[in-house]
Formats: C-alpha cells, structure tokens, sequence
C-alpha cells in the first residue's frame, strides 16, 4: 500500500524540496538513537531498508506513537513477505497466514527460507517480536488483533481470484482497509486522538480502500506482466476476454472504459476520506494520514482516461509530490487539493464513456461534501508551521543514514570484540 513510493529516494526528494524553497539551508535534526534499545534501532534500520518512503512519516508521528506503528509496519511486511513468496508452498503457507499472530508472543520464531527481497524481517522477526512485546498492552491488543484477521484474509485469497466488485472491497479490506483501523485504533489509544477515531471502522476502512485500490490500478502492467491479477472480473469482464487483453493496443478504447471504472469505484471513498481527516487534531497523525491520501487522488487523476496505465509505468511528478507534502499539512488545503483534483478528472470525463453518470455523480458528491467539511471545520492550532512541518518530514528520511551508519559501526566494533 505503499502510495508515496512515486516520491524515490529521500535524497532526490530533499534536493527537490532544496530547490523549490530556492537552496535554502536546513539542519538534519539528531536523532535519539542513544535512547534507543538495540533490538529497536534495529527495527527501525528494517523499516527504512523495506519502506524509505514510510520510515520518513512514521518518524514524524509524536511520543510512543511512533515505535507502536514502527512495530506495527514491521509486523505486517513480514505478513505480507509470506503472502508474497511465490516459493512456499500453500501447504505450508496458510497455516503460516492463519497463525502469523501467535508467533508475536514466540520468542524464537524466524522464516528462513524466503527468496523475498524483504526477507530480512522473516529471518530476523525474534528482534521484531522482541520490541513488539515491549510495547504497552494497549498497543500488542490491536496490532495482534489485526495481524490475526489480516493473516485469515490472505490465506482466503490465496486460492481465490478476485471476481466481484463485492469482493474487490473485501480483498482490499484485508490489505489495506484493516491496516487502516489498526492505525486508527493506534491514534486513538495513544490519546493522541479521540476515541471516535479508533471507533468508526467504516472511515477507517476507507482510508485504507482508496490508497489500495489506486495502488491497484496504477499498477495493471506491472502486476499482468508478472501474472497477478487484482482489477476485478466484474469490471474488466465487460470489455475483454482475458484481463491482459486489455493491453493490445485495439482494445485500448475498451482497456480505458474498463480503467475509469475502476477510477471512479475509488473515488466513491473520497467523501469517507474528508470526514476521517477532518477529525484529526494532532498534528503529527494528520500529515501521517493526509500526505498518502492527497498523493492517491493525485495518482488518480493522473491515471484516468489515460492509455499509459497499459502501456507503462505512470507516476506523479517528484516536483509535484514534493508539493503535496509541503502543503498538505492542514485541513483547508487537504480539501484546496481534493477539489483541485476532482475538477482535473471532471474535464477528463468523455461524452461516450460507459462510467460518465456514475463518475459525474461522485465528483459532485466530493464537491458538496468538500463545502460542508469546510464550513463546518473547527479551528486548529498548528504550533508549527506547515513549512517547517514538511520539512521535518522530508529530512527525518535522511536522517535514518544517519542513524544506519551509527548502527553498522557499533555492530563492526561490536563483531570485532567478539572472542
């Protein structure tokens, strides 16, 4: 679900964000590694190696906050790694799926067998383990909880295509829509939130929805060429035979049809997506849970009625994603963006398109309910300032070579001293 992949590397992004601020200077902030125990450095040297684009916002989260979904990440790539791993036989990997969340509380569970290039959080998941149980109980409840449904799901999937739109929702529920209200439930006990955040699955289900199904259909030529299948027999049905006719060039008028059906299924999760963020009071979880949303719509909007979805890789612009993070850090500009977006699709939408009414009919819904959460939108009060928030976030990813090199030299020094 990793919708920020689009941004690269946190260097190429910070040189950008340098750019656009016209060179300014900024300092790295220092991070408390010494604090740090050294199975939880570790932890969080894995999660910059399996999501450079992630580490940056997780670090960003205040307090305890931070560690509880460093933890929680690194629990479900390793889920996910299983899930991933064409090698393992399903024999061998639905139990694995179904029972991943007892191995939490396993001191010694490890997978060695992987051929993931994430492998490393299978081989090593006694130090993940460690730290997750070290964490408060609130924290394990939700994150054991989640990975135990999550698991279930997977292993459902395994051996089942997605057919039905019904069963697009509930595929993309277990990856995503559940990973949405493990978060939530981890904003809200971390107090650093309401308990209504935590409470109200349906938005929280949303959030997780819409990055996934954009992350889905961005990714039609990547996943068809390797032989995943995840766009719905429901939609791509009506327009070919097999879904990866869908890329020959004389279905191309069909293959668009198809796409922006598919578009339009995710922006129906936009109105959920206003309403959760504009509850969101602490400053830390809104850009967390803002940034990859106003990417998404940003994605989307890129990819509708466009014939590069079938024919090659389509992203955001670096320039255009640093953009967003620099001022998506507030609730107004949150819904400048969405509304910005919204009229980009609208002027896409073709006379002749199957989807026209359908699509016509939720931009206008995202329209009305964009006005009313502004109107209705209660102050906040940002201690800081949207710039200087951005950047924190963009520098905390450079941070993390940083704290890599201090972790690999004490590691040498530490091999060196061993008998």
């Amino acid at each position: 679900m990793d919708i920020l992949k689009s941004l690269g590397h946190p260097e190429e992004i910070f040189n950008l964000f340098k750019f656009k601020m016209g060179g300014c200077r900024a300092v790295m902030p220092k991070l408390d590694y010494e604090s740090m125990t050294e199975s939880l450095r570790t932890c969080y040297l894995y999660l910059n190696q399996t999501s450079r684009s992630f580490a940056a916002v997780i670090q960003a989260l205040d307090g305890e906050l931070r560690h509880a979904v460093c933890i929680f990440y690194l629990v479900l790539r390793a889920l996910d790694t299983v899930e991933d791993d064409m090698t393992i036989p399903l024999d061998k990997k639905v139990p694995m799926l179904n029972d991943f969340h007892t191995f939490l509380y396993q001191d010694e569970w490890c997978f060695m067998e992987s051929q993931e290039k994430d492998r490393q959080v299978l081989e090593d998941f006694p130090t993940i383990s460690l730290e997750f149980r070290n964490l408060a109980q609130e924290y394990r409840d939700v994150i054991s909880d989640i990975c135990h449904h999550m698991g279930v799901g997977m292993a459902e999937f395994l051996e089942k295509k997605v057919g039905s739109m019904k069963e697009w929702d509930q595929y993309c529920h277990y990856v995503a829509g559940l990973v949405g209200i493990g978060l939530s439930r981890l904003f809200s006990a971390s107090q650093l939130e309401d308990p209504e955040v935590g409470q109200d699955t349906e938005l929280a289900n949303s959030m997780g929805l819409f990055l996934q199904k954009t992350n889905i259909i961005r990714d039609y030529l990547e996943d068809t060429q390797e032989g995943r299948a995840f766009w719905p027999q429901e939609a791509w049905s009506q327009f070919a035979g097999r879904l990866e006719d869908l890329a020959q060039p004389e279905k191309l008028e069909s293959a668009l049809s198809c796409l922006n059906l598919l578009v339009t299924d995710a922006l129906r999760h936009v109105p959920d997506v206003i309403a959760y963020l504009s509850r969101l009071r602490n400053q830390s979880v809104f850009n967390f849970c803002a940034i990859p949303q106003v990417m998404a719509i940003a994605t989307l909007s890129t990819c509708y009625n466009n014939p590069m979805v079938f024919q090659g890789v389509v992203k955001i612009r670096k320039g255009q994603a640093v953009t967003l993070m620099m001022e998506a850090t507030n609730m107004s500009a949150v819904q400048t963006i969405i509304a910005q977006y919204s009229q980009e699709i609208l002027h896409k939408v073709s006379p002749t398109d199957p989807s026209r009414e359908k699509t016509l009919h939720i931009l206008a819904v995202i329209r009305e309910k964009s006005a009313l959460s502004q109107s209705s939108l209660r102050s906040r009060t940002h201690h800081l300032s949207p710039m200087y928030l951005s950047a924190a976030m963009v520098l905390t990813a450079l941070s993390w070579q940083y704290l890599s090199t201090t972790a690999a030299q004490a590691q040498g020094t530490s091999d060196m001293q061993r008998p």
